[in-house]
C-alpha cells in the first residue's frame, strides 16, 4: 500500500509547476531563527547566539512529521526520554535523566504562557490540558538552564508551542487537512487567519475527530476536539493578543498489557492477545455498576481521558519609552477533567493458581465448608474453560476513575530595559488555582485475551453446592480505593536576569527566582464498611467517607539562580556554557492521599552544560555535554497488595547523579538528500538511595540505573526533496538501549529499534497529501513495565507472565490538505 501512495505522490508531483516558499516554512538557516523561549529579556536572540541548549520544530517540519500527541513532539528533542504509549494524554516526558514522571520537571507552554503551573497535579498531567493541530506555527524546546528561572516547576527544560496568527497573513490564508487513520479514525483540521487592518489580525482554528483508538478498545473511543479564536495587534512596538480556546475531546489511556518470554528468553506475546494491537478494555467492561455506600457508581469506560477545557489568554507588550516595555501574559482557563480507565494489576496467572488463592480468599472471609472455585463468566454464568482463550490465564483488573476539576489563573508581568550592551528584566508571577480530586475503585477479576470478560468465583462445598461468592458480578472487592479532595494552592514568584553583551562575539547572562508556594484544603477521612450482602466478599470492604475531614495547610519556599556565557567566534560557530543551582517544590497533589505527610520538601537541583555549535550550508551541529544532580528527592513507590486489593505505598529518600552527551546535527551534501541526527547518550544513576522493606530488609540501590531511562536515544532521519522541494519523503529510525522498569534493576525493558516513515507532496499550489507509517515493521516495543507491580522492586520480576506497556503498533495515517 505504502509503494503505491508514494509513486502516485512522485507521479503526481512530476506534472505540477514549482510552488513558492510559504511564510510558514523556516528561515534559510536554522542558526537565524529568532527564539523567545527560555528567556525574559525583550531584544531579539537568535538561535545561534543563545547560552543554552535549544531544539526548535518549524511548520514545514509539522506538517511532513504530525505528531500523534504532544508527547510524541518531545521525541524529536534530543535529552528528553519520552513514553508516548498512554495515548494522547498522561504521558511521561523525562529529560537529562531527572527521575521524575509525567511534567513535574518539564514545562509545557503555549505562547510562552504555562498550559498547567504545576504539570505534576496529581492524575492531571499537563498534556492533558492541551492538543496539537494545525493552529500551531513552531514549537522551541529548551533543556535545561534558564528553563527553571523563567518558568515554573521546569528544571529539565520547557516545550513552548507558539500559535499562528493573523498578522502572520496579511492577504488571508487557511488550510482544511482530512486524516484518515487505518486504525479507523477520521479527522479534520482547519484554520484561517487574515489582517483585516494595519497591524490588526483575526484568526480562528481547531480540530474535531472520531476513532476506535489506537488499540481495539471495542468502542469508539475518541471523539471530540478544540477550537481557538485569536484577535491579535503588533505594530513592532506594542503588541496585544486575546485568544480563547475550548477543549471537549475524549481519548482512551493506553495501559499494559500481559505478556511472556519465548524459549530463548525473549519478550513474548502471550496466547489468544496481540500485544500491539489489544487492549484489556472492551465493550463487556464499559458500562458496569460498582457498589458503593448509597447508589452504585456509574463507571463509564467509554469516557477515557475526558478533558472539558476553556482558556483564555491575554498578553500584551507595551513601549514605555525607548528600550524599555513593560510586558504581560495573564491566562484564565477552568476545565473538569475525567479519567476513567482500566489499569490491569496485581499477577497475570494460570486460572489453577488464581483457584487456589481465591479458595483461601473464601475460607478466610468465612466461607469454612468450602473446599472448591467453581469460575464462571459475570455476563452470561457459564463455566471458564481451563484453557481459556488458548492461554488459561487471568488477571485482576481496577476500574478507576478519577475526576479533577480545576479553575487557575496565571499572570506574569515584567519590565524589560536596553540599557548600554545590557538587555535587563525584571519580573513578578502570581498563579492561584481550586481543584477537586474525587477518585473511586473496584478491582474485578478477568479472562486474559483482547476485550477481556468479567469472571465470577463462586465457594461450593465437597457436593458442589455453592456456599458463597467470593466475587459480585466480576468484582473481588467494591471501593478498593477512595479519595475526596478540595484545595487551594498559590504561587509567587519574583525574578531578575541580565544578558551583558560584553563584546561583540561574547555575551554572558545570570537571572535569578525566587518562588513560594503554599496551598491548602480538606481531604476526606476514610473508613471501610460492609455493604450487608453476606452471599458475598465483594462488599466487606467498601472504602468510604469517614469521620470529617483532615485539614491540609503547607508553605514551600525555594531560590534558584543560573549563569552563562556564549562566545560567537564565527557568525556560524560558537561556544557556550551555563550552571544552575535550582529548586523542584512540591506538588500539592502529593497529598491527595496523605494527608499528613511530612516527609516532602524544597528538591535542591544543581545543573552544568558546556555546549558547541556550527551551521553552515551543507553542514550544522549542536552538541551539549551536561551534568545533573538531584539532592534529596522523595519516591514514593505506590503497589497492589493482591492480599488486601487495595494500593499501598513505600517511600524512600534518595538523590541522583547523571552525566551525558546530547547532539543534533543536520548534513546536506545535496539539495535533493538530508540526514538528520539526534543523539542522547546518558549514565543515570540513583546517588544514596539507602532502603528498608516493611519486613526489615535493607537495600541499596545506589548506582543502579534510573528507572525507564535508556543510557543511549539515537534517532537518524534521512530525507529526500525532490520536484523543488514539492515533495519530501524520509525515514525516522530511533533506538533506544536497555532500560529498567523499577529501581531495583530486576525488570529489564529490552532494547528496541522503532522505524517510522513520512511523505508529503504538494499536488498544486493548494493541494498537498501526507502519508505517515508510524512503526513501519509492526515491532514490540517495551516502553514501561507495571509501576503497580511496584516500581521500587517489581513483583513481576522473574514471572513467567508479566505485564508491560508497548509502543503502538503499525499506524497508517493519510492526509489531503487544501489550502487557500
Amino acid at each position: 500500500m505504502s509503494m503505491r501512495i508514494a509513486v502516485s505522490l512522485v507521479a503526481l508531483c512530476c506534472a505540477i509547476p514549482a510552488v513558492a516558499q510559504t511564510a510558514d516554512e523556516a528561515p534559510a538557516s536554522d542558526f537565524d531563527t529568532i527564539i523567545v523561549t527560555g528567556r525574559a529579556a525583550g531584544s531579539e536572540m537568535r538561535k545561534a547566539e543563545a547560552s543554552f541548549a535549544i531544539t526548535t520544530i518549524d511548520q514545514q517540519s509539522l506538517k511532513v512529521a504530525p505528531p500523534i500527541s504532544t508527547a510524541d513532539t518531545f521525541r524529536r528533542v534530543p535529552g528528553f526520554w519520552v513514553e508516548s504509549s498512554g495515548g494522547e494524554g498522561s504521558n511521561n516526558v523525562r529529560a537529562r535523566g531527572i527521575p521524575t514522571d509525567g511534567y513535574s520537571s518539564v514545562g509545557l507552554q503555549e505562547n510562552s504562557s504555562p498550559v498547567q503551573y504545576d504539570g505534576a497535579l496529581g492524575y492531571l498531567n499537563a498534556d492533558q490540558s492541551f492538543r496539537v493541530d494545525d493552529t500551531i506555527a513552531r514549537v522551541e524546546a529548551v533543556r535545561g538552564g534558564p528553563a527553571s528561572i523563567f518558568s515554573p516547576n521546569s528544571p529539565g527544560g520547557v516545550v513552548n508551542f507558539i500559535t499562528r496568527k493573523g498578522t502572520d497573513t496579511p492577504d488571508g490564508a487557511g488550510s482544511v487537512r482530512y486524516t484518515f487513520t487505518n486504525t479507523t479514525a477520521h479527522r479534520v483540521d482547519a484554520w484561517f487567519g487574515k489582517e483585516i487592518a494595519p497591524n490588526l489580525g483575526v484568526f480562528v482554528g481547531g480540530f474535531y475527530r472520531q476513532g476506535d483508538g489506537m488499540r481495539d478498545m471495542g468502542f469508539t473511543a475518541e471523539k471530540g476536539g478544540q477550537i481557538r479564536a485569536t484577535v491579535n495587534y503588533d505594530d513592532g512596538d506594542n503588541s496585544l493578543l486575546l485568544d480563547v480556546k475550548h477543549i471537549d475531546d475524549r481519548t482512551p489511556f493506553y495501559l499494559p498489557v500481559p505478556l511472556t518470554f519465548d524459549a530463548d528468553g525473549g519478550i513474548d506475546s502471550v496466547a489468544g492477545f496481540d500485544p500491539l494491537k489489544d487492549t484489556l478494555s472492551g465493550s463487556n467492561n464499559k458500562r458496569v455498576d460498582i457498589k458503593n455506600v448509597g447508589r452504585p457508581y456509574d463507571f463509564d469506560l467509554t469516557e477515557g481521558s475526558h478533558t472539558k477545557l476553556t482558556a483564555v489568554t491575554l498578553q500584551a507588550k507595551v513601549r514605555l519609552t525607548d528600550g524599555v516595555r513593560f510586558e504581560t501574559r495573564n491566562r484564565y482557563r477552568t476545565s473538569d477533567i475525567l479519567r476513567n480507565a482500566l489499569f490491569p494489576t496485581g499477577n497475570v496467572d494460570t486460572i489453577a493458581n488464581y483457584r487456589t488463592v481465591l479458595l483461601g480468599q473464601a475460607r478466610a472471609g468465612g466461607f469454612t465448608t468450602a473446599t472448591g472455585i467453581q469460575l464462571r463468566y459475570a455476563d452470561d454464568g457459564t463455566a471458564v474453560p481451563a484453557d481459556a482463550n488458548g492461554n488459561g490465564l487471568m488477571v485482576q483488573g481496577n476500574f478507576l476513575s478519577v475526576s479533577v476539576p480545576l479553575d487557575e489563573i496565571i499572570s506574569d508581568n515584567r519590565v524589560t530595559a536596553d540599557i548600554g550592551n545590557h538587555a535587563l528584566a525584571v519580573g513578578f508571577t502570581y498563579a492561584h488555582s481550586d481543584y477537586r480530586f474525587d477518585r473511586y475503585m473496584g478491582t474485578a477479576l478477568l479472562d486474559v485475551r483482547g476485550n477481556p470478560r468479567r469472571i465470577d468465583a463462586i465457594a461450593v462445598d465437597a457436593g458442589g453446592a455453592t456456599v458463597g461468592r467470593v466475587t459480585d458480578n466480576g468484582f473481588v472487592r467494591y471501593g478498593s480505593i477512595f479519595d475526596n479532595v478540595g484545595m487551594s494552592t498559590d504561587n509567587i514568584a519574583f525574578y531578575a536576569g541580565d544578558e551583558w553583551q560584553v563584546t561583540p562575539d561574547i555575551r554572558i547572562d545570570f537571572a535569578g527566582r525566587y518562588e513560594k508556594l503554599t496551598f491548602g484544603g480538606l481531604v476526606a477521612k476514610k473508613t471501610t464498611v460492609n455493604l450487608g450482602d453476606p452471599t458475598t466478599l465483594a462488599d466487606n470492604s467498601v472504602l468510604t467517607f469517614g469521620n470529617g475531614f483532615t485539614n491540609v495547610r503547607q508553605s514551600f519556599d525555594g531560590f534558584g539562580w543560573t549563569i552563562g556565557g556564549n562566545w560567537q567566534f564565527h557568525p556560524g560557530m560558537g561556544l557556550f556554557a551555563r550552571y544552575t543551582d535550582t529548586f523542584r517544590l512540591p506538588s500539592a497533589g502529593e497529598w491527595n492521599g496523605n494527608p499528613t505527610r511530612t516527609d516532602m520538601a524544597k528538591v535542591p537541583i544543581k545543573m552544568g552544560e558546556v555546549g558547541f555549535k556550527y551551521g553552515g550550508e551543507m553542514f550544522s551541529l549542536f552538541a551539549t555535554a551536561f551534568w545533573t544532580k538531584f539532592e534529596r528527592l522523595t519516591l514514593t513507590d505506590w503497589y497492589f497488595d493482591n492480599a488486601t486489593n487495595t494500593y499501598l505505598s513505600r517511600i524512600a529518600i534518595a538523590g541522583t547523579e547523571t552525566f551525558g552527551l546530547e547532539a543534533e546535527g543536520m548534513v546536506r551534501p545535496v539539495e535533493w538528500f538530508d540526514l538528520g541526527v539526534t543523539l542522547t547518550w546518558q549514565d543515570p544513576q540513583y546517588k544514596n538511595f539507602h532502603y528498608t522493606d516493611n519486613t526489615g530488609k535493607e537495600f541499596d540501590f545506589s548506582g543502579n540505573q534510573l528507572i525507564r531511562v535508556p543510557k543511549l536515544a539515537l534517532r537518524v532521519t534521512p530525507g529526500i526533496n525532490l520536484f523543488d522541494d514539492r515533495f519530501r519523503g524520509e525515514v525516522e529510525i530511533e533506538h533506544f538501549t536497555k532500560r529498567y522498569a523499577d529501581i531495583a534493576n530486576t525488570q529489564p525493558l529490552p532494547a528496541f529499534t522503532n522505524v517510522n516513515l513520512n511523505m508529503r507532496a504538494e499536488v498544486t499550489k493548494n493541494i498537498a497529501l501526507g502519508f505517515n507509517v508510524s512503526n513501519l515493521f509492526d515491532t514490540l516495543q517495551l516502553t514501561e513495565g507495571n509501576p503497580r507491580a511496584g516500581s521500587f522492586i517489581s513483583g513481576d520480576a522473574g514471572a513467567r507472565y508479566f505485564l508491560a506497556r508497548p509502543n503502538f503498533g503499525r499506524i497508517i495515517r493519510a492526509s489531503a490538505t487544501v489550502s487557500f
